[in-house]
């Protein structure tokens, strides 16, 4: 059996490759991240690794799977170690990475009973969050709990052996309170705009079903910054994995593979302290609301467009997708739309932001699969492209690129519906389905769509110039012989 990455296999790594150089029996277990995944690891944990080398062992993490033990599992006998890789066009970047010091995983009553007990600790003084839309239970339209989803439900109705990530914040903070000791902060890293006030507003809303001065004292004690994240990560896989232990001539059950571009700006508000997390190159800032929505709108934005663009024209990579002058056209005007309404931060060029975007989405060595992207659109579409396409409306300004872009997600769902077996990963799939499915024409097949409340609001189904726009921009596409759309009316 092949060597496992772990400590002792770090002195015959090559020489090129970063390793932990500090005592991790010494490093103290005072963050719980929860949605332990391949972002967090290439991001915050990267940034906290940094930490650790300049000699400040305060920081150590407890990485939490919300629901798998795959983690756990792969990590553990690698005593939580793992390499990551930062690729860039022509150079590559080996590091191990020794920030994460234990990992709890999966939904066991065990293991969500350690993951309490360690949350409810005093040592723990930050719990970071990467649970994406999903784990946070609202109603993204209306901001409000879902106290009938089955998850939530179970926790109200047995708070103190939770299993969602609400539960756990509220039942660990209650235990601090009742104990004495200080709350630690809740820092969510979700790519979501004003994440902290979002994760503040759950949190809330759960602790009031159950605890009206409970709700009071976390409103009054607890702090939930904001923060902008960015790093493209695209899943492992194992021919990654074989590449891995190829270089390295040790196994790793679960390594991550990212570019080498990595931003993380943080609102400085933190109840226990906090790691100097520019040591690693995060940037503290009171502009985090200019600087997501810089991001959301004109990455996440165009990298939902080119991926739904890509799934339409047989592109399987971003980098692939950037190869196509259709795809590269509707960006270009995408870009220029979201710029006439961006309120950039201090200090910051959006055209020279827009080109680093081109160089980073070009990268031939970070293969990010377009699925992987198109996944979740009744979840991306509000904040990435409704958002600017309002803001124009309001100023009299057409907007056909964005109506373009909304178009390829119709034809997308179109297409996945008409499909066999067809599966579309998104919260929203059955009523986005039967929707596409409901009409045998173009006009019919949008304004079903565009119906969607959740996703489109009552304004925009009623708008007849975006209307007329998004008609003109799914015919355009229907009739591109490059772009594989459904039959209408199949």
């Amino acid at each position: 059996m092949a060597t496992r990455i772990c400590e002792a296999s770090l002195s015959s790594l090559p020489a090129g490759v970063n390793r932990p150089t500090y005592d991790r029996r010494q490093v103290t277990a005072s963050i719980v991240h929860l949605g332990l995944g391949a972002f967090h690891r290439a991001h915050q944990a990267f940034f906290t690794e940094a930490v650790l080398a300049s000699g400040d062992l305060a920081w150590g993490i407890v990485g939490a799977g919300m629901q798998s033990s795959g983690m756990r599992d792969a990590l553990a006998p690698q005593d939580n170690l793992y390499v990551l890789s930062e690729v860039g066009a022509d150079s590559e970047r080996l590091s191990v990475i020794g920030a994460i010091v234990d990992v709890v995983g999966g939904a066991e009553d065990s293991e969500k009973a350690r993951l309490l007990a360690k949350m409810s600790d005093a040592s723990t003084r930050i719990v970071s969050l990467t649970v994406t839309e999903k784990g946070y239970y609202l109603d993204m339209s209306t901001g409000q709990l879902q106290p009938q989803n089955p998850a939530i439900a179970a926790d109200l109705a047995d708070p103190s052996h939770p299993k969602t990530i609400l539960g756990l914040i509220a039942e660990s903070l209650r235990q601090r309170r009742a104990a004495g000791v200080l709350p630690f902060t809740v820092l969510s890293c979700d790519n979501l705009p004003n994440n902290g006030k979002l994760a503040r507003a759950a949190v809330l809303a759960y602790a009031r079903q159950l605890d009206a001065d409970l709700a009071a004292w976390i409103e009054a004690e607890v702090c939930f910054p904001c923060t902008m994240v960015d790093r493209i990560t695209p899943a492992t896989t194992d021919a990654d994995r074989a590449q891995i232990a190829a270089k390295l001539g040790v196994e790793d059950a679960w390594p991550v593979m990212t570019e080498q571009f990595v931003q993380w700006v943080i609102e400085d508000k933190f109840t226990m302290g906090r790691p100097d997390w520019t040591i690693g190159g995060a940037v503290f800032s009171d502009e985090i609301e200019r600087w997501e929505s810089m991001k959301l709108r004109c990455l996440n934005g165009a990298h939902s467009t080119l991926s739904y663009l890509g799934q339409l024209t047989g592109r399987e990579t971003v980098a692939e997708a950037m190869d196509s002058a259709l795809i590269c056209d509707v960006l270009d005007r995408l870009w220029r739309e979201n710029r006439d309404v961006l309120k950039a931060p201090k200090g910051v060029d959006p055209a020279s932001y827009i080109e680093q975007l081109k160089r980073r989405f070009r990268n031939p060595a970070l293969k990010h699969k377009t699925a992987q992207i198109a996944s979740d659109g009744s979840q991306k579409l509000p904040q990435r492209l409704l958002a600017p396409l309002r803001e124009r409306m309001a100023l009299g300004l057409a907007s056909p690129a964005i109506a373009t872009a909304i178009a390829a997600w119709m034809h997308f769902v179109l297409k996945v519906a008409q499909t066999p077996g067809g599966v579309l990963s998104d919260p929203m799939s059955a009523a986005v389905l039967e929707r596409a499915r409901q009409a045998n024409d173009a006009a019919g097949i949008v304004d079903s769509l565009l119906g969607l409340e959740k996703i489109f609001g009552q304004d925009l189904p009623g708008n007849a110039v975006f209307r007329k726009e998004l008609l003109a921009a799914f015919a355009e596409l229907a009739a591109n012989p490059d772009v594989a759309t459904a039959t209408i009316g199949a």
